[in-house]
This record gives structure tokens, sequence and C-alpha cells, in this order.
């Protein structure tokens, strides 16, 4: 009975193992983009493409985006839960944040004759 509460415990603890050593592996296989990513214009696929990104802090940097507004600077990332300084230094050389559009010029209607 002992044995087999024990096994039991091992076969456990192994597989546990292996889960978090294949999670740290596709971690280490990510690579980063070749080009910066738009922190303004990215969707949640191409955020997870950045190192130490992964599915809820690409979530939490678009909804951060959604109710905030536009990025203005890198350092507003700091602002997203789980990006600290060291974070935001590893992610520099790959993310940009792009400059907000020209206002809309207002179109006036031809001069009467």
């Amino acid at each position: 009975m002992i044995s087999s509460s024990i096994s039991s415990r091992v076969v456990a603890l192994i597989a546990t193992l292996l889960f978090v050593l294949s999670f740290v592996a596709a971690q280490a296989q990510k690579h980063p983009p070749a080009k910066p990513i738009d922190l303004n214009l990215a969707n949640v696929k191409e955020l997870q493409e950045l190192p130490g990104v992964g599915p809820v802090t690409a979530q939490r940097i678009i909804d951060l985006r959604q109710k905030s507004g536009r990025f203005h600077r890198l350092e507003d990332l700091l602002a997203v839960r789980g990006i600290s300084q060291k974070k935001l230094d590893a992610l520099r050389p790959y993310v940009t944040v792009s400059a907000p559009p020209p206002p809309a010029q207002k179109v006036s209607p031809p001069a009467k004759k």
C-alpha cells in the first residue's frame, strides 16, 4: 500500500517535471521578431513573438491600449502588470511606438462665384 502511494507520487512528480521542462524548452525556442513590433498596431499574436511576453501579458498590453489610448513612448509599457524595468530593457530592441496619425483636415466646399 505504501509503495503504491510512493510510486504514484513519483509518477506525478516526473509528469510535472516533464511539463515544466517542455514549457521552458518552448520558451527557449521562441525567436524574437526580425523587425520591431509597433505597440500601437500589434495584435496579441504579434506581441507574443516578443521575448518574455506570453498570451496573458500580450492581452494586458492590448487592454491597456484600448483603455488608455495609444502608446506615446516605450516606457508606457511599465503600466502593464508583469512588465518591469528589466523586462522593458529586454524588449527595447524589439518594439517601437509609431507617431500619432496627423489630424484630419477639414475640407471646405468650393467658394461660390
